[in-house]
């Protein structure tokens, strides 16, 4: 913690800063266990407990989560729901190769990975045409600018 202008510096003794650097130490390197209700204790790996750490601070924030094997296969409602489209316009997109499917009968299949691949490339140009707009606004002198009245943002 950095003292602001309202604290003091508090004097740590150098055993003191050996204790805590030891004790850090010590929580950097433990392993993360999963324990059961039945009290077996299981390692779990470094990166996995990473990602439950994440997970459960987004289910604390009370954010949606959705856990989804790359490899799964998804209707065409499902990839909809997704995308946040509708199911006709997943299907337009399709249709003009957008989006790799397969026909499993008569109904189209489409993998989770090539969903989210999709998703992540259109969201990637979202932000880049914002950034873009922002941009040209700045060169332009317009992004401060705040209109006077409704005839002013004409």
């Amino acid at each position: 913690m950095t003292p602001t202008t309202n604290q003091a510096a508090v004097s740590i003794s150098e055993r003191d800063q050996r204790d805590i650097q030891d004790l850090y130490t010590k929580i950097r390197e433990a392993e993360a266990k999963l324990v059961g209700p039945d009290g077996k204790t299981d390692l779990l790996p470094q990166n996995l407990y990473s990602f439950l750490c994440k997970l459960l601070g987004d289910l604390k924030a009370g954010n949606s989560v959705t856990i989804l094997q790359n490899n799964a296969e998804l209707t065409t409602v499902e990839a909809a729901k997704l995308l946040s489209v509708s199911r006709q316009f997943l299907v337009q997109l399709l249709e003009k190769g957008q989006i790799p499917f397969h026909m499993v009968g008569t109904h189209r299949r489409l993998y989770a990975r090539d969903i989210l691949a999709f998703k992540g490339k259109r969201d990637s140009a979202r932000r880049k045409t914002l950034d873009d707009l922002a941009k040209a606004e700045v060169n332009d002198g317009l992004y401060d600018r705040v209109p006077l009245n409704d005839s002013d943002a004409r």
